[in-house]
């Protein structure tokens, strides 16, 4: 088998319009799994809202990792070990949550099993909270309050305006942060060296792999690093245009069982 791990990005990926894995798409996970091959669940998402996803594909049974928070977080689940963790420094915080005030956007980040942010009633804020099924705390004081390590910030607006955001933020925050949009409208600042890439080539040191041996799938902004960077990159048909430019291959929709296909087609054609 030429290709043994699989890097499957979430949202507009893996699941289909609804936020669900069909069938097909399920079956050819496990027919891979069978064969030897390890899935990595990469997303935006924090780990609690990948973790039902993992579940469903057996990854505490048979094997497999979770990239959370864009990298910002590895997790072996068969053992549940995080093999790596990276945090923003506290000193950050109250510049990164200026940052979103001087322009005009809302904020969010995530203490234990909840959201929390400024203005719990934004509609950006409800939907991270739908995708991952995490309660809403609202906090006037939000400065005040995150005074602790957190792994990233999301700050959200209309995509047109949030693009304009993203290139001040880059200039004020420099090198040492690593700042892209996961969604049109959200803007993700996250510690320097992290991203979905980066972490990928950390797993892949620990599990004894190279990059020739790993597919990559998505269609976001946040995909790109890992499909310029995996031996084949894939886009979805829906992916965003940058995506779709840099990938080896583009599949099917993810409304359209993309990710099996890429499976019949890589794997076992």
């Amino acid at each position: 088998m030429k290709y043994r791990m699989i890097v499957l990005d979430l949202d507009g990926t893996l699941t289909n319009r609804d936020k669900v894995i069909t069938p097909k798409t399920k079956e050819a996970l496990f027919r891979f799994q069978e064969a030897g091959g390890i899935i990595v669940l990469a997303s935006g998402r924090p780990t609690y809202g990948v973790m039902p996803l993992a579940k469903e594909l057996k990854l505490e049974q048979q094997g497999g990792y979770i990239l959370s928070f864009n990298g910002g977080r590895i997790i072996d689940c068969k053992t549940g070990e995080t093999v790596f963790a990276k945090e923003l420094p506290v000193s950050a915080n109250s510049r990164i949550i200026a940052l979103a005030k001087e322009n005009g956007v809302n904020i969010l980040t995530y203490e234990e099993d909840r959201i929390i942010t400024p203005d719990g009633t934004d509609e950006y804020v409800k939907k991270e909270s739908a995708i991952n099924k995490l309660e809403i705390r609202e906090i006037p004081d939000f400065a005040s309050h995150v005074n602790f390590p957190v792994v990233k910030f999301l700050m959200l607006d209309d995509g047109d305006y949030l693009a304009l955001v993203e290139a001040k933020v880059k200039a004020a925050l420099g090198r040492n942060y690593s700042v892209y949009r996961s969604e049109p409208y959200f803007l993700e600042i996250l510690p320097e060296g992290i991203d979905k890439a980066k972490s990928l080539e950390r797993l892949l040191e620990r599990v004894g792999l190279h990059r020739e041996d790993m597919i990559a799938c998505g269609d976001g902004y946040n995909d790109l690093s890992m499909i310029q960077y995996a031996g084949l990159g894939v886009a979805m048909e829906n992916g965003v245009l940058p995506v779709r430019k840099a990938a080896d291959y583009i599949t099917y929709s993810n409304n359209a069982d993309g990710i099996a296909h890429v499976i019949e087609k890589f794997i076992f054609s």
